[in-house]
Formats: structure tokens, C-alpha cells, sequence
């Protein structure tokens, strides 16, 4: 993503909500015996609203993800979900989460393909040669599972902490079916899908091969992802985590059609399908690994083939159950992270200034600030949680902000400078950790 040479898009500066002011003021004193650290904090808190946000006019919420002009439905999501503890009393905050899901949800309806929206429809591309059907208001089209989970996830938390249902129009019972249906054609991708990506630019991750069909897969009762949460092309195209998550966002969104809009048939079909993909989860995903015990796999087309790894990007295996699939101390989750923490995962890297998950998104050797932060969200002991935080604010290269990789051995070699996502989860972390009062 950093080959992009079109301007910035100029985003005015929101004044702070006031409940994001207190936890400001609220981290000065705890965190005062760790003036990095609590630089970092008070740079990477409220970074998503002070550079990324702007309210526009017809009420809705617009968010790039950084240092590209362009709002991702997952980026977006993971740049404001830490702020959604604070939103129940204050409006501010309410007109700004609420007006992303409003935006999330018109996005959606034109298309369901898409990763990435521009602000208008401006025509701006990521590449204009893609060959797949591209509209004016699409920046990217590539279909990755979990970019639509990450709405539902954020409407549905939205949801449960203000209690707030104003985001549940007939828009958003539109998208709700418009889901449905897109998932269950992607059940048999090769049969009843109609979409096609190819791009011709030398990067094989980039495009889908056979014809931008991608390679063949066979019917397990998952959903088929074209790609990766690192918008990188899936290897076998059932991507566990990912179905991980459409699993949990069926669920989410069966709850919505029972108890906001009382559709017991929608709410039946929701069941089923949920039950489908989490039937593939466990009896395709799920792989006997001769020293970690049964893990589950990244991804598997099956056939019984799989790619035994984790990315650093979520939804990734590390973060199951910050996506709420199964709980940390869930025995096949544990073994999976031991293999993800390992130097069976191709992607784990250690050197001398860190050890952690990396990806195939980013040069060898290269450790993700996000996979830190999730590392440590996850934790279910204080001294790991310490342990990361402790690795992230090694890590920074002195800019007092995350980055997307840093170099094993040297932080000061680092790739994407602003990148708003990386910020929150962080912020997340170090806020749970003061909270927990183990900083």
C-alpha cells in the first residue's frame, strides 16, 4: 500500500471529545513514572480524530486510514473501537461512531465487494487497471471476508454500550440481507459468484490467479475470501480466522434481526448459516500438528490442503478471541498460539530489539507493532501483557508513534510512519493494562 502517489485528502482536526480529554488527563498521572510511554500514549489516543476523521455533511463519518486518502471498512472500524467505552454519555462521540456505521452501511449497498470507499465518488482508484467491476466510489475491490465483519462488529458494540439503535434504519436491514446473500453465494464461490479480480502490476499477491477466480476449492460450509486482512491474496481461499469472524458477526447480527427488527426468519436463516461456517471451521479447519497438537490452520481450500501460519494483520489466529470466537484459555487456541509465537510460524521473527509476528505484506524480518499490541491483548497473564508493552515502547524509533513493521534488530528501519490502526491498538492495550493496574 505505500506506492501511492495521489495528494492527501485534507482532514480538519475535530476538537476532542471530552470524554477522550479525561482519559488523557486520566494517563498523566498514571502514567507518569513512564514519560515514553505516556507520550505515546497521549500521540497515539486521540490519533485517529485529530488526523484521520472528518463529519461531513449528510451526517455521516469519514475516516482514511492514514497515509492513504482512502477509508478501509476494517481500518476504520479498528481506528475508533477504542473510544466505544466512552461513547454512552457523550454525544460527540456518538455523532462520530454512529455516523461511520451510517457511511460503512451506504458503502455496503453500492458495493459488498469492496475493502476500501473514497470520500466522494471521484473515480480514484488504487489501480485504475484492476479488471473487476469497479464504481466511482470504490478506491479498492478487493473482497476480503472480514472487511463487512468489521462493521457488523462495530455496530453491534456500538450498540451494546450506548444502547443507542438510531444506526438500525431500513439502510441497515438492507445490508443485512445484502450479506446474507453475498455470503451464501461465496459459500460456492465457483459456482454461483460473480466476482472476478485481476491485476496486472508484477505483484503476484495482488491479483487471483486462474482466470481472477482464484484457485480451486471445495465446498465446506465456509465462506471464500479472494483476500487476506493484509489485502494480500489468500493461498487456499477459506481463511479460518476470517470465517472465525463471519462466524461471530452471523451471530452478532441474528441478535439484531430478533431484538431490533423481529425478524424470526431472518434471524432462522442467520442460524443456519452460521452453524455452516462454523461446522467448516471445525472439521476443515483444524489441523494435527506433530508438536503443538491440534491447531487451526490460517487457511485451507478443502481438499486437504493447508497454510500453517499466522499474519500479523486481524483477523489473524492470534486474535481470536479479541474477536470474540473462542476464549484464550480455549485448549486449541493455546496450542495454536504457541505455534503462532514460534519459529514454525514462517512469519515470527526475533531479533535484537524484539520478537513477535511479522507478514508476507511486509520485507523478511520485519515485526508488526499490531501483532505486539494484539500479542498483549490477548495475554491472559500480566507479566506477557507488560512484556509487549514494554516491546512497544522500545520500538518506536523515538517518533513516540506504532508503525506497520520495524526491523528484528532495528526499529529505526520501519515501514508506514502514519498508520492510525496500529495507533489504536496500541492505545487499547495501554489504556486495558492502567485500567487492570498492572502499569
Amino acid at each position: 500500500m505505500e506506492q501511492f502517489r495521489l495528494p492527501k485528502i485534507p482532514m480538519p482536526e475535530l476538537p476532542l471529545p471530552e470524554s477522550i480529554q479525561a482519559v488523557c488527563r486520566e494517563a498523566e498521572e498514571k502514567l507518569a513514572h513512564r514519560p515514553k510511554l505516556l507520550r505515546q500514549f497521549l500521540n497515539c489516543f486521540p490519533n485517529t480524530l485529530t488526523t484521520t476523521t472528518k463529519l461531513t455533511d449528510d451526517g455521516t463519518t469519514f475516516v482514511i486510514t492514514g497515509d492513504i486518502p482512502a477509508m478501509w471498512l476494517r481500518d476504520s472500524v479498528e481506528q475508533v473501537v477504542h473510544y466505544l467505552p466512552f461513547a454512552k454519555r457523550d454525544a460527540d462521540l456518538q455523532r462520530i461512531v454512529g455516523g461511520l456505521i451510517r457511511r460503512h452501511i451506504e458503502m455496503i449497498l453500492i458495493d459488498p465487494y469492496a475493502n476500501a470507499f473514497n470520500e466522494t465518488a471521484n473515480d480514484w482508484h488504487w489501480n485504475a487497471t484492476d479488471e473487476t467491476e469497479m464504481s466511482p466510489w470504490v478506491w479498492e475491490r478487493k473482497f476480503e471476508l472480514d472487511s463487512i465483519c468489521f462493521t457488523i462488529r462495530l455496530a453491534y458494540l456500538y450498540w451494546q454500550e450506548t444502547e443507542r439503535t438510531d444506526i438500525f434504519d431500513a439502510n441497515f436491514k438492507k445490508a443485512m440481507l445484502r450479506i446474507v446473500d453475498l455470503w451464501k453465494t461465496e459459500q460456492r464461490h465457483f459456482e454461483l459468484s460473480p466476482y472476478r479480480f485481476a491485476r496486472d502490476n508484477g505483484i503476484p499477491t495482488d491479483s487471483l490467479r486462474n482466470g481472477g477466480l482464484g484457485m480451486p476449492v471445495n465446498y465446506t460450509g465456509m465462506i471464500w475470501s479472494g483476500f487476506r486482512s493484509s489485502d494480500d491474496a489468500c493461498d487456499f481461499h477459506y481463511n479460518i480466522p476470517a470465517n472465525m469472524f463471519a462466524a461471530v458477526a452471523l451471530r452478532y447480527m441474528r441478535e439484531m434481526a430478533e431484538w431490533v427488527f423481529r425478524d424470526m426468519a431472518l434471524v432462522k436463516e442467520l442460524t443456519k448459516l452460521e452453524a455452516d461456517v462454523d461446522h467448516g471451521i471445525q472439521l476443515y479447519g483444524i489441523y494435527r500438528h506433530p508438536e503443538f497438537g491440534p491447531i487451526y490452520a490460517y487457511e485451507t481450500d478443502g481438499f486437504g490442503n493447508y497454510c500453517l501460519m499466522d499474519d500479523a494483520g486481524t483477523p489473524g489466529l492470534m486474535s481470536i478471541p479479541y474477536l470474540g470466537y473462542a476464549a484464550a484459555d480455549d485448549p486449541i487456541y493455546r496450542n495454536t498460539r504457541r505455534f503462532a509465537l514460534s519459529k514454525s510460524n514462517p512469519f515470527y521473527y526475533e531479533g535484537k530489539a524484539a520478537k513477535g509476528i511479522g507478514s508476507p505484506h511486509t520485507p523478511p524480518g520485519y515485526i508488526w507493532h499490531m501483532a505486539l499490541s494484539m500479542q498483549g491483548l490477548t495475554a491472559t497473564t500480566a507479566e506477557e501483557k507488560l512484556e509487549t508493552i514494554a516491546m512497544l515502547e522500545a520500538t518506536d524509533a523515538d517518533t513516540g508513534y506504532m508503525h506497520e513493521g520495524f526491523h528484528a534488530d532495528d526499529p529505526t528501519s520501519f515501514t508506514r510512519k502514519w498508520f492510525a490502526w496500529s495507533n489504536s491498538l496500541f492505545s487499547q492495550l495501554v489504556y486495558r493494562a492502567m485500567k487492570e493496574g498492572i502499569l
